[in-house]
């Protein structure tokens, strides 16, 4: 396995989140462009990712690594911790003297959660063949680019200080990397029968973090306005 494209998608959404930071209208353009990443995300997971999984590791295993990966994830988001609050931001804050206060250190918790699955799915279609090393490539780099956007605004409104910003952004979307490193562990220990679980848990990833950016914009807003952009505090 390389961890190339974990360091590069890194230093992407590193480059995003300082942007974010530094730019006024960033937050509201990174924010209705992640629902376009989400959706894209979902579209692969669907028709590239799990056919080719089926088609190289059979209907069975295929179907039920990929609902593993995704039960996973969801368990993480339900119950450990939100996964992507930059996709579903609904704190109210409306009484708060400082915008946004209190949210830096879970924002960079969740991110450097969502990060982690990032560097895992890439890495580990690394061993995979070319059209899978694209669609996880693809699909990261799309939903990376305006997460680290939004990452960034939102960090600056709550952080204030630009050394914490960078500290916290860095430390979250370095976690991409981390997640490349334990797929390349993982790999170098265990029999290469268990790759189709790798790549399930890879794929199924892929499926809820897309289906979780959409859903949570169509439930805050109702289906009729999900494509409104919302505002940043």
């Amino acid at each position: 396995m390389r961890l190339s494209p974990a360091v590069i998608v890194f230093a992407i959404g590193l480059l995003g989140a300082i942007a974010g930071s530094a730019l006024e209208h960033a937050p509201r353009a990174a924010r209705k462009m992640l629902l376009a990443s989400g959706a894209a995300l979902l579209l692969i997971a669907l028709f590239l990712v799990a056919p080719e999984i089926v088609l190289s590791y059979g209907w069975m295993r295929g179907v039920f690594w990929m609902a593993a990966g995704f039960a996973l994830v969801w368990s993480i988001d339900r119950f450990v911790w939100p996964l992507c609050p930059t996709c579903s931001h609904n704190h109210d804050h409306d009484a708060c003297a400082a915008p946004l206060h209190g949210l830096g250190l879970p924002l960079i918790v969740a991110s450097g959660l969502h990060s982690f699955f990032d560097g895992w799915s890439m890495t580990t279609a690394q061993e995979s063949t070319r059209s899978m090393q694209l669609a996880f490539l693809v699909g990261v780099l799309l939903h990376k680019v305006f997460e680290g956007i939004a990452l960034g605004a939102i960090l600056r409104a709550s952080m204030g200080s630009w050394p914490r910003v960078i500290t916290g952004a860095t430390a979250a979307q370095g976690m991409t990397v981390i997640g490349g490193v334990a797929a390349m562990w993982m790999a170098s220990w265990v029999d290469t029968s268990w790759f189709a679980a790798f790549l399930g848990v890879a794929g199924g990833s892929f499926l809820y973090l897309g289906y979780h950016t959409l859903e949570a914009e169509w439930r805050k807003r109702g289906a009729p306005h999900a494509h409104v952009e919302p505002s940043f505090r």
